[in-house]
């Protein structure tokens, strides 16, 4: 199963992740970060689909 991931490198600390998917997503020192491994509810393409800084992918 895959896995949402955050490249912390190119992550702007918009909050726009964690606004979506606020189980999954969390910000943390200005930067976004995973808290939960399983997407659930939360539509993780249209996290993906939303990142402006094409920092969140699913490995």
């Amino acid at each position: 199963m895959a896995k949402p991931k955050v490249d912390e490198e190119l992550c702007i600390g918009c909050g726009t992740c964690e606004s979506l998917c606020p189980k999954v997503f969390k910000m943390k020192d200005g930067k976004s970060s995973v808290i939960a491994e399983d997407c659930g509810d939360c539509n993780c393409q249209e996290v993906i689909d939303s990142c402006p800084a094409s920092a969140i992918s699913m490995e």
